[in-house]
């Protein structure tokens, strides 16, 4: 049995970990799919991409209240595509021999724990003393009668599509389908989403929710309150069944996307003879330093939080490296108030409590909402429909919460973030700080002065 002083499970953000204060460490890499895990293959990185395409056809076609009459002639979808994966494909052989070219072994089968500390790699079999779980996760194919025998998509696989379907149903309404839809309705289809719940993007702010959820219904169909019974093919593509506020009806499309969520993939690692931990979803257990049940075993990512968020993982990273390194000045995550975005029409961003989470908990806040368009910037816009909303501590006068809903929503929240983490007050962010007129920034700052 071949030992390591470290073993690295999934090359995602696990292939992070490595740098050259690790370099003298007998190492290895266990990757059965692609180097860069879902965040540069099937995630983060390729959507965004793609949303840069659909944003620049969306603004062409909006630039009339502008007074820019433009159209959008031609989607060459194949150009789009293959500037995405013209240059995201290369990287992982470059990345697997870069790791070998200095020393990493790499496998590329699939590992289980056979014993704590153990793995069973293909036919060989590993041990080592310190090892990293971050084998991230996967989309959850739900369990709808005949999908399993009807052509259908999830994440993973429906950017290489070769053409823009003329029509997709969408099965779900979160971020994954929030992005989806805008991306291929902007591009041609004809979107239909089918939601079960009152509101798309339900774990956002509730007036977020609802702006977005208006907002989508212009653009798109959109069957809420209603589930997927069945799925069948269509002369014309697929036909799902479902079950709504009118009862049943069927919608059919070209194409089907299945975005109901991500399931950690501990299931493939036989995590209890490895003698980790799962909570009730499947996640393994760690504590603030990303520990594990098991000493010297450590675990981050999808595989061990709730986050799903790339930013999260590299920061666990960050943590677990340090820890590895100096096991006498062990630091925890600073923090867990994950921030996040969604790269859709209009753009989400959000951090820390919604109003809904305040009130469910007895928390007193104060709130103050702000619409783009009491901005110079948002009257530029030509902006009617996004805010920037916050929730603030009446007592000690820090952030609960702040969600926006508009225009690089991603990018104005983030001196709310950094408040946020720093403990900063609102008087601090408000006053203190100087906003460029007549900047985007505008929004936040007027928000702050009203608290």
């Amino acid at each position: 049995m071949r030992h390591y002083d470290l073993v690295v499970l999934g090359a995602g953000s696990g292939n992070m970990l490595l740098n050259d204060e690790l370099a003298h460490l007998r190492t290895a890499v266990v990757e059965p799919d692609r180097f860069g895990g879902t965040c540069l293959n099937r995630g983060c990185i390729p959507t965004k991409m793609l949303v840069a395409a659909a944003d620049a056809a969306t603004g062409a076609r909006a630039a009339a209240r502008l007074g820019v009459n433009a159209t959008v002639e031609n989607i060459d979808w194949k150009a789009i595509r293959d500037r995405v994966f013209d240059r995201i494909d290369p990287l992982h052989d470059s990345a697997l021999q870069y790791r070998r070219r200095h020393g990493v072994d790499v496998y590329t089968e699939e590992a289980r724990f056979v014993a704590p500390k153990v793995l069973q790699v293909g036919s060989e079999r590993i041990s080592a003393d310190t090892i990293l779980v971050a084998v991230g996760s996967r989309p959850v194919v739900p369990d709808i009668a005949g999908l399993d025998t009807v052509p259908h998509h999830t994440s993973d696989t429906i950017m290489r599509i070769d053409e823009v379907p003329a029509s997709m149903v969408i099965i779900g309404g979160g971020f994954i389908a929030a992005e989806f839809s805008h991306i291929f309705g902007a591009l041609g289809s004809e979107i239909t989403i089918v939601h079960r719940g009152p509101r798309l993007l339900t774990a956002e702010d509730e007036q977020v929710s609802a702006r977005f959820t208006e907002l989508a219904a212009d653009r798109h169909r959109v069957l809420l309150n209603s589930t997927a019974t069945s799925v069948t093919r269509h002369a014309d593509g697929v036909a799902v069944h479902l079950t709504g506020p009118g009862g049943e009806q069927v919608v059919s499309a070209a194409a089907l996307l299945v975005s109901v969520g991500r399931r950690p993939n501990t299931d493939r690692l036989d995590c209890a003879a490895g003698g980790l931990d799962l909570d009730e979803h499947g996640h393994i257990r760690i504590d603030g330093a990303c520990r594990t049940s098991v000493p010297g075993v450590w675990a981050v990512g999808d595989v061990a939080n709730h986050y799903q968020l790339k930013h999260m993982a590299n920061a666990e990273v960050r943590v677990m490296r340090h820890n590895m390194l100096h096991p006498d000045d062990v630091r925890n995550l600073r923090t867990t108030i994950a921030p996040h975005a969604v790269f859709t029409d209009p753009q989400i961003a959000s951090i820390g409590l919604t109003e809904q989470d305040a009130r469910a908990g007895g928390i007193p806040y104060l709130v103050s909402v702000r619409d783009y368009a009491d901005a110079a910037y948002g009257w530029a816009l030509e902006d009617t429909t996004s805010f920037v909303k916050i929730l603030a501590d009446p007592a000690e006068r820090t952030l609960l919460g702040a969600h926006i809903i508009g225009p690089q929503a991603g990018t104005l929240i983030q001196p709310l973030i950094q408040a946020m983490t720093l403990g900063q007050t609102v008087d601090q962010i408000a006053r203190d700080v100087l906003y460029i007129h007549p900047a985007a920034t505008e929004v936040v700052e007027q928000a702050l002065l009203a608290l």
